[in-house]
Order: structure tokens, then C-alpha cells, then sequence
């Protein structure tokens, strides 16, 4: 038997999945996004999960065992262990530290942290990024933590029983005010959908949410495009990482920024 740590990670971008390897975070996310040949280019996000953690769905045990290298003094890089339904079976207790793979493997570490009071009270429209398990790029009149109570509790439809998510800063005063055809445009989207849609969540404040997109955006966009962070909603409440700002990220991430 190695002498290598074990770990767990949870990868919510491109697929999900539970991994099991002896590579630390920062190798782990280097290997996935340029030392993998099943995944050739894009963003990779993933967190990991306490190693103690155990759900019977998952049979994070049997695979654990077999997390071993046959080659000496080398760690084994990932032993896939579930690709369906993840997230949903791992409680939110058991997730630590979340990391944002660049497409030239650069890998940030954000901590859960307490969501600053503000962002609840940001008023008007928003539009977010489902991750995982659905990938639909949403616009809501809702707060990040009523968005994911609404999709976790409240739609069947459109729902999933937890969600990882993000919010894109965008001004959506200037894309409803502009002509659609100049309108604010994002990669992968149809350019009148999104100020079509911020536009019907304005003028009827009894509609909640509306659909911008079925595609996956995240690959397409940068980093730089996030507001606040992160988000993990389900039955258990909310879960939130912060992103840093530019200027934080510059000053103490640099490595990583240089690699936007």
C-alpha cells in the first residue's frame, strides 16, 4: 500500500462525478484539465468532500480500497467512483474547500463563507448559471438564496433536489434599455433571448424565473464574469463560496489571474 493520502472530489463542471485519487486538489485539478485525454480543454470545477463521508448510494468504501497505484511511489489520479445523481446524495456538512480549474490548469481554492447580507437585498433581475446537476442559464427576479429554494422545493418541472449555481454580473438595465440587436450578448446564446427575458421579468413582477438558455454557457465565459461566488441550495439550506475580486485576485492570486 502507497504512502499517498486519499481523497474525494466531487466534480460539478463539465460532468459530475465522485472521484477518488491520491492526487492533492491542485494536482488533481492540473491533471483534469490538461493531463486527462478524456478532457481536452475547458474550465474544471470540483470540491472536495470529506473523506469520511459515507452514503450507501455511493459505495465510497468498496472504491476507496481499490484507490491504489500499481506502479510504486506513484498516486493513483482518479478512480471514478459514481456519475449519476452526486450531488444529491453527498450533504452539504461534508463539503470543504471548492476549486476553480482554468483551461491552463491554474487551480483556486475558495472556503465556504458567510454570504454577506447585500447580495439578499440586491434588488431587480439577475441571471443565473445552473452548474450541476442542470446546466440552463436562468434569469429570476428571485435572491441567490430564493432562487435556489425555488428550484430545489418549489418547481418539479424545472427543479432538482440540490443545485450548484452561479451569478453572472451583468447590467441589465442597459440590455433591456438597448435596441436587441445590439443588446448585451453572451457566447452560446441566442442575442435577443437574454433582453427578452430580463424584459418580461420587469414588466411582470408576478413571474419569478425565465429560461434564457438550454446550452451550457460557463465554458465560454471567464471567471471575470462572476458575482459574489457560489452557491450549494437544497433541503439542507445554502451553501456559499465568495469569489475575490479583481483586484484581490490580482494581489494574492496572481498565478492563477495571469491564467484568465
Amino acid at each position: 500500500m502507497s504512502g499517498f493520502a486519499k481523497h474525494l472530489y466531487l466534480i460539478l463542471f463539465p460532468n459530475e462525478a465522485l472521484v477518488a485519487s491520491q492526487l492533492t486538489p491542485e494536482e488533481f485539478g492540473k491533471h483534469y484539465a490538461i493531463g486527462s485525454p478524456r478532457h481536452f480543454t475547458g474550465k474544471v470545477l470540483f470540491v472536495e468532500v470529506d473523506v469520511s463521508f459515507r452514503h450507501p448510494y455511493l459505495k465510497i468504501d468498496e472504491y476507496l480500497k481499490i484507490t491504489e497505484s500499481p506502479v510504486p511511489d506513484r498516486p493513483k489520479r482518479t478512480k471514478f467512483v459514481k456519475s449519476y445523481r452526486v450531488l444529491e446524495h453527498v450533504d452539504f456538512s461534508a463539503l470543504q474547500s471548492l476549486y476553480l480549474v482554468t483551461t491552463g490548469g491554474g487551480v483556486l481554492a475558495l472556503q465556504r463563507s458567510e454570504e454577506p447580507a447585500e447580495i439578499e437585498e440586491e434588488k431587480g433581475v439577475h441571471l443565473y448559471q445552473e452548474i450541476c446537476p442542470l446546466r440552463i442559464l436562468v434569469a429570476s427576479s428571485l435572491s441567490p438564496r430564493q432562487f435556489g429554494r425555488y428550484i430545489t422545493g418549489e418547481t418539479w418541472s424545472k427543479g432538482a433536489p440540490k443545485i450548484f449555481f452561479t451569478k453572472y454580473d451583468i447590467d441589465v438595465e442597459a440590455t433591456v434599455a438597448g435596441h436587441e440587436l445590439r443588446a448585451y450578448t453572451l457566447p452560446n446564446v441566442n442575442p435577443t433571448n437574454l433582453p427578452t427575458a430580463l424584459r418580461e421579468l420587469k414588466e411582470d413582477p408576478s413571474k419569478r424565473t425565465k429560461t434564457v438558455s438550454l446550452n451550457p454557457n460557463l465554458d465560454y465565459m471567464s471567471y471575470k464574469a462572476i458575482k459574489h461566488g457560489f452557491w450549494f441550495s437544497g433541503e439542507e439550506g445554502t451553501v456559499f463560496y465568495r469569489m475575490p475580486g479583481m483586484e484581490e485576485l490580482r494581489e494574492k492570486h496572481n498565478a492563477w489571474w495571469r491564467l484568465l
